[in-house]
């Protein structure tokens, strides 16, 4: 059973010159292949996404241009982690519940799934999910 202690941050190699950044995500950086890619942007800053957990996917959460707070909850302790950097994601395996918010003006939130989307395999009821935390 995965607890927050197995979330991490993952430092995404950059190479940098006067042209620039440039941030490269390859199989070695992350603990899954990436199966999904999708990303949030425009969400007003009073307003929250996520508010879930997943059965199987396992995710790369990444703040590419401005900020967000991740809160992340095992059941029994919740942890709220600032991501502001396209140098860094935040890695949530299966059965963390995960809730963004505080999205800075521009904010534009990159998320790598290890699985295609399938709606029977999320947890959206917090009640169920802890319930079935107890139970594992």
């Amino acid at each position: 059973m995965y607890t927050i202690k197995d979330t991490n941050l993952i430092k995404i190699p950059k190479v940098h010159d006067e042209r620039g950044a440039l941030a490269v995500i390859e199989k070695e950086v992350l603990p899954f292949a990436i199966k999904r890619v999708y990303y949030l942007y425009d969400v007003p800053s009073d307003s929250f996404r996520g508010g879930h957990a997943h059965k199987e996917q396992e995710s790369v959460i990444i703040a590419l241009s401005g900020s967000f707070e991740v809160i992340i909850d095992d059941g029994s302790s919740r942890k709220r982690i600032m991501l502001n950097k396209p140098t860094q994601g935040l890695y949530i395996p299966t059965h963390i519940w995960r809730e963004i918010d505080n999205f800075s003006s521009g904010a534009v939130c990159l998320v790598l799934a290890s699985t295609t989307y399938d709606e029977t395999e999320y947890i959206r009821d917090y009640n169920a999910f802890y319930h079935l935390k107890g139970e594992m």
